[in-house]
């Protein structure tokens, strides 16, 4: 449930409108749901600020679809990671207006109208190989509220494709940099901005890349200053840090 939907859950007990025994049944559900194979968390968004995310590689058809049911019963968003076709196609059964990101692998349910967008937050990447990494993160930092700018295909081999943008990025309140190989468009972006970088290696690159690792080692060596790095193909998760850093920002520029 919603914060503003406990809210107004409360205001009508106060006012009357609803008795504490009914105010009562539909609360009793919370903090979680037992599954049997998943406890659905439904304090998630009231702690975090976003509703529990699933993470659907590993998990049967089924039981994405009933964890998908049972979140969707609750409120009104769902969205769900390194998510197959056929995970897709079982979400549909239960949600005709689940969309799937084929690239990034994502599944989302957005029934909010409108969807907010916060802040700023710019996405950029250092080669078209980095694609769905990058996608994971901007698809995820959209749902979750956030205003997205791309700036794809921007890596150090080109410095010039980057420099052509910097009042975009001077205009985020932070920034994630995806980047492969030799993992250095991180820095390079770091040294340009004032704001926080979120620095995202990929396991693109050549034998001695080692599935990403050189790019990591890179980003947690970096002389620049103001980076924060996650790990490996970790999209979903440089969204959800970058999302807490730019809604901060946004209340705070708007005096809330």
């Amino acid at each position: 449930m919603e914060p503003t939907a406990i809210r107004a859950l409360l205001e009508a007990v106060s006012l009357g409108e609803t008795t504490p025994t009914e105010a009562f049944q539909r609360l009793e559900t919370l903090p979680f749901t037992d599954l049997g194979h998943a406890k659905v968390d439904h304090h998630r968004e009231i702690r975090c600020g976003f509703p529990e995310v699933v993470f659907c590689e590993g998990k049967s058809t089924s039981q994405v679809r009933a964890i998908a049911r049972e979140v969707l019963e609750h409120g009104d968003v769902f969205l769900g990671t390194r998510a197959s076709a056929s995970h897709f196609q079982s979400i549909g059964q239960v949600a005709l207006d689940a969309r799937y990101f084929e690239e990034p692998r994502l599944i989302v349910v957005d029934r909010r109208d409108p969807r907010p967008q916060h802040g700023h937050i710019v996405v950029a990447s250092g080669g078209t190989a980095d694609h769905p990494v990058a996608e994971e993160a901007a698809v995820t930092a959209e749902v979750m509220g956030n205003r997205v700018t791309r700036l794809y295909d921007v890596g150090v081999a080109g410095l010039h494709r980057l420099l052509a943008h910097q009042d975009v990025l001077r205009d985020a309140n932070v920034i994630i940099a995806v980047a492969g190989m030799e993992g250095a468009l991180p820095s390079l972006v770091a040294g340009l901005v004032a704001c926080p970088v979120v620095a995202v290696p990929t396991s693109i690159g050549y034998g001695a890349s080692f599935g990403g690792i050189a790019a990591l080692l890179t980003m947690l060596n970096s002389c620049a200053s103001g980076i924060g790095v996650v790990n490996i193909d970790n999209g979903f998760g440089a969204a959800a840090l970058a999302s807490r850093i730019n809604h901060a920002a946004a209340a705070a520029d708007t005096g809330r």
